[in-house]
Order: structure tokens, then sequence, then C-alpha cells
């Protein structure tokens, strides 16, 4: 038997410390907002109870991002990918506080989601909000905006859906601008680098990063 290899993660699974409320959240949350992986196809009206636009946000990091928009857009339907659970128990807590019915998680690995999980051209838009940059050129191989990884998500996108990413790293947005440029299924909607779209609120680090003078880089692409 020819041992596979081991697929390079864009991640590393640390312990990490989660707080007593997302614990609780997480235990008690999880049923009600969670999707098990599985290797077959969701269907994505059935797993929200209702057709409605669906939008996938990958690795939401502790979930602020994503309620907000959530709370903000209830016409629209979130499905939110996240591997460390103090952040999927982090937004599991804020989907209750909110009272939000528009979104459900998924704790895996997005590329194993969405390869075995979403169907093609059934996302009307997907988010990648600062992921890591891995800024060691000997780790940028394990960055996740890839051009496999950009074409497996480009092809789960319907004609007209966006793709939007954004980082405070310039090379690592100088790297994702070549990518997405590169991918013959997307087009910019901007020359080069776009305005931050209204939906997507600043967060707490970008502001403190703005006030230093660091920049931060919108991309947002569309499907042909």
């Amino acid at each position: 038997m020819v041992n596979q290899p081991r697929a390079i993660r864009s991640y590393v699974l640390r312990q990490g410390r989660i707080s007593d409320a997302q614990q609780r959240a997480y235990d008690t949350l999880l049923n009600a907002y969670g999707i098990s992986y599985t290797p077959q196809t969701l269907d994505l009206d059935a797993a929200f109870g209702r057709s409605a636009p669906k939008i996938l946000e990958i690795g939401f990091g502790m979930g602020e991002t994503t309620s907000q928009i959530a709370a903000a857009t209830p016409g629209n339907d979130y499905l939110g990918i996240e591997v460390h659970t103090p952040g999927v128990g982090g937004l599991l807590k804020q989907a209750k506080e909110l009272g939000l019915t528009n979104l459900r998680v998924i704790q895996h690995d997005a590329v194993e989601v969405l390869r075995d999980m979403i169907a093609d051209a059934s996302l009307d838009g997907a988010h990648i909000f600062f992921p890591d940059p891995w800024p060691k050129k000997r780790h940028h191989k394990r960055r996740l905006i890839q051009p496999a990884f950009v074409a497996l998500l480009a092809r789960k996108l319907k004609a007209g859906a966006y793709l939007h990413l954004a980082t405070d790293w310039q090379e690592y947005a100088e790297w994702m601008l070549e990518v997405l440029k590169g991918e013959p299924l997307l087009i910019n909607s901007a020359q080069d680098y776009a305005p931050r779209p209204a939906y997507r609120p600043e967060t707490k680090f970008e502001r403190r990063g703005l006030k230093l003078g660091h920049g931060v880089w919108d991309l947002v692409f569309q499907r042909l």
C-alpha cells in the first residue's frame, strides 16, 4: 500500500485558550447552528430552511465580522468555516445574542468542505478576510490563496457571484492579486484593489493598524 502525500494545511491547530462563555456556547449551540462535515454534497437550502442567497465565509476568526454582516443582511444566508474551537464558540455566542437565524457553521478544513460538500455554481458570494499571511518565504506554500484553491472556489460560485478577500499584509495582497488575476473564471471589479465595501465592517485590529499607518487591501472579483 502506497501512502498518499499529506496535504499542506494553511493553518496550524493550536489548543488556544477558550473562555467559559465560548465553551458554554460551543457545548449548547453547536447542534443548533453547526453542520457536520460529511463527504457528500450539502443541500444549502435545506440546511437553512429557505431559498436565499448563500454566502460562504472561510476562516471567520472570532466571528465578530461574520455575525455583524449576518445581522445587517438578514435576507442572505451565511455559512462560516473555521477550524479553531474558541472562534467557533465565539461566533455561536454572538449568533445567540443577536438572534441570528441566517447563519450556519462547519468546523472543518475549508478545502475539504469546498471539495466534498459545496456544489458547483451554488454560492452567491465568498469572503476570506485576513487569512494567515505566512510571511516567511519558506512558509508561502501554506498560504490559503493558491491557484488550485482559487480555481476550486471559483467553480463553486454562480455566474455573477463575487469573491471578496482582504489582508493587511501588502506582500500578501500582491500575491492574492496575481493569483486571482490568473484564474480564468474570475474578473476584477476594480483596476487592482477595491475600496472596502460597506458591508465589511472594520475590525478593531484593522482600526488600530490604520491609525498606525498600516494599510488594508480589499480585492473583489466576480465570477464570469
